[in-house]
């Protein structure tokens, strides 16, 4: 039983008579931010009253007249302007914990309404070495699919892979002309991915040379708009400053560091180039190769066999490299199915979009106008080529047909926002009216400098470097922390080790879905390995702590749980505690309205709060009698399995020892 949705189904029937639609006013009953006024406190009297014209303390005192909360809390009490606060009773909240004791779900039941969830994440382009914007749709994918599944919904996870796309044609046109034998052959992966870095650099370099006239032009023409205005927006004597001058002042000072950043980023690409005679050769020797690249793209998808043939050839390498990472994060999909497996289906979606009258042709593509969007969502260009769009609408057509769905989640980054809104906007126009569709979209990793995360030479950060990196500066940790143990050391090398890897990736995707999703975050290992604060190592660390107590007790904890020995609410602290733990499922509540699994990682973190509180003032080996010992022994059980069962929901492992 959840608590809080049990309290608002209590206060839906005292509300009943007030108001046809209590849900808006059902949602303001939250945990109390000081005890002292109860455990509970419901706020809407206020708004509510006002909405009814009625006095806030005189309707709160209504409500709570018809509210039948007696078997769960003390007498519910009005205060101040119209505050209800409730105080859980104790034998409710034993009776709770004591039922969870034995239940592998912590007492956690599935929901009543079951729904079809399909997942859509990480989707990395194959053949490109995956990167640190990869992490965060991985990892808040992954762990929406685990709490998805506890709570009882069918979770289909799809690793929407982009296998079919231009780096194909750069990676071809890179084998053809550049490829080294040996390495290819001992080193496939690493082969190719330096074939597709070749190119694109070479593609960026001549790109650069032909934008870099124009973005010069561009910065001049700002920079004298700049002068104009700023003398124009200069205070004269006796005259105040428009301030529409000072604001396009301002518009104007951001779009010449633009063009200054444009022009810096262009010079960057053209000397690196022109500095290495390698590569300048390689460029005098292939001017076309942007060109090129385009065309062994286009032989491919007009069914070119040799092009085919290299393609078949090179994905295996590239699945099974992709493949290996996922395993490193614990991260596991029902399904892959790239952009290549709905390439046969393209045409048949375009024309049912054309005969139902959703698309039309424009200057010789066809074009989806929607409603409310001034650009048209483009479904196949001029030269018969489909994009993104077509794809993700014959997606979703199989999906429906496949898996009779009721939700599709798109885990994508939030630059993608305007594309989903166009292909839900198109979706619903074909019939998928009653579908869930929903872009939950996220923030960027920052460095400390506050931009997207890069590696001293401005290359995006690889995720493998990622992750070994964070393994790495746990080991040191693990080593100091056993190294430092009063009586020594007790972990051998290889437990180290184990340790260590848990520890490191735990950080690494707790520091990530610890984040607010759609707010960026800033990237740093000291504080995500940190052994206090909202940190995956915290949350480990107290878990082995309760495995500790155990282990010098010499408990056996299935015997103690089929003992019948009864958990005893003695103290603030183990109350505090008692009631946090049954407080999981609100916590996965909270965290599938929208997606949010912070709210999971901030429920884990008071957990580990109230287990501290509680550790500190409360004996537990040594309590006054052996019922009060097994009492908060068990305590410790359900605040051990309670942590664990938190951080599995998370893709996130713990060790019995660190």
């Amino acid at each position: 039983m959840t608590l809080l949705p049990t309290l608002q189904a209590r206060f839906r029937q005292a509300l009943a008579p007030l108001t046809e639609n209590p849900e808006p006013w059902l949602e303001m009953i939250r945990r109390a931010q000081d005890d002292r006024f109860g455990d509970y406190q419901a706020n809407f009297a206020m708004a509510l009253g006002k909405q009814l014209d009625k006095k806030p303390h005189e309707l709160a005192a209504e409500v709570v007249a018809r509210l039948d909360v007696a078997d769960i809390c003390h007498p519910p009490e009005v205060a101040g302007p119209g505050f209800i606060n409730l105080r859980i009773k104790d034998e409710w909240l034993v009776a709770r914990l004591t039922a969870a004791l034995n239940d592998p779900r912590l007492g956690i039941e599935t929901t009543v309404r079951p729904r079809v969830f399909v997942v859509d994440f990480s989707g990395p382009n194959v053949a490109k070495p995956m990167h640190v914007g990869h992490i965060r749709s991985t990892v808040i994918g992954d762990a929406l699919c685990r709490i998805l599944r506890f709570i009882g919904h069918t979770v289909i996870s799809d690793n929407h892979i982009g296998d079919w796309g231009t780096q194909f044609g750069m990676i071809i046109y890179g084998y053809k002309h550049f490829r080294d034998e040996n390495t290819y052959r001992t080193r496939p992966v690493v082969e190719l991915a330096r074939l597709y870095r070749l190119v694109r650099q070479l593609t960026d370099y001549f790109d650069a040379k032909e934008k870099l006239p124009e973005l010069q032009q561009r910065y001049g023409e700002k920079q004298d708009e700049l002068n104009a205005q700023t003398i124009a927006a200069t205070p004269q004597q006796g005259r105040k400053v428009d301030k529409k001058l000072r604001e396009a002042v301002q518009k104007l000072e951001k779009a010449v560091k633009e063009a200054v950043d444009e022009i810096a980023s262009a010079d960057k690409k053209i000397a690196e180039v022109d500095s290495s005679p390698a590569l300048a050769q390689l460029a005098a020797e292939h001017p076309d190769i942007k060109r090129s690249g385009q065309a062994e793209t286009a032989k491919l998808h007009a069914g070119d066999a040799e092009n085919y043939r290299y393609w078949q050839e090179f994905m295996p390498y590239c699945l099974d490299d992709i493949e290996r990472l996922y395993r490193r994060l614990y991260v596991h999909f029902d399904h892959t199915l790239g952009e290549s497996f709905y390439r046969s289906m393209l045409a048949d979606v375009v024309e049912e979009l054309q005969r139902r009258g959703i698309a039309r042709e424009s200057q010789g593509a066809v074009c989806v106008f929607l409603e409310g969007h001034p650009a048209p969502m483009i479904v196949r260009k001029q030269d018969g080529a489909y994009l993104y769009a077509s794809t993700d609408l014959a997606t979703i057509r199989y999906r429906v047909e496949r898996w009779k769905l009721d939700a599709i989640l798109y885990v994508v980054d939030h630059r993608q926002s305007l594309h989903f809104q166009q292909l839900f906007a198109a979706a619903r126009l074909l019939g998928n009216d009653k579908l869930e569709l929903q872009h939950v979209n996220f923030g960027t990793v920052l460095g400390k400098d506050g931009r997207p995360f890069k590696t001293r030479a401005g290359d995006t950060v690889g995720l493998e470097g990622l992750l070994d990196e964070a393994i790495l500066r746990a080991a040191r940790i693990v080593a100091a922390n056993d190294d430092a143990k009063p009586d020594g050391a007790e972990l051998s090398p290889e437990q180290r080790a184990c340790v260590a890897e848990t520890v490191g990736i735990g950080a690494l995707k707790y520091a990530d879905l610890s984040q607010n999703r759609t707010s960026d975050y800033e990237f740093d290992y000291d504080k995500m390995l940190a052994m206090n604060g909202n940190t995956a190592t915290y949350m480990q660390y107290a878990y082995a702590r309760v495995r500790n107590i155990f282990a010098k007790g010499d408990i056996d904890v299935e015997q103690l749980r089929g003992s019948g020995a009864a958990i005893a609410l003695s103290s603030p602290a183990e109350r505090a505690l008692g009631l946090e733990l049954l407080r999981l499922g609100d916590a996965l509540n909270a965290t599938v309205v929208d997606y949010r699994p912070n709210h999971l990682t901030a429920y884990l973190f008071d957990v580990a709060n109230s287990f501290s509180s509680f550790y500190e003032r409360c004996s537990v080996l040594k309590a006054e009698t052996p019922e009060l010992r097994n009492s908060r022994l068990l305590l410790c059980d359900l605040t051990a399995r309670t942590i664990l069962k938190g951080l599995e929901l998370l893709g996130i492992g713990a060790e019995e020892k660190m």
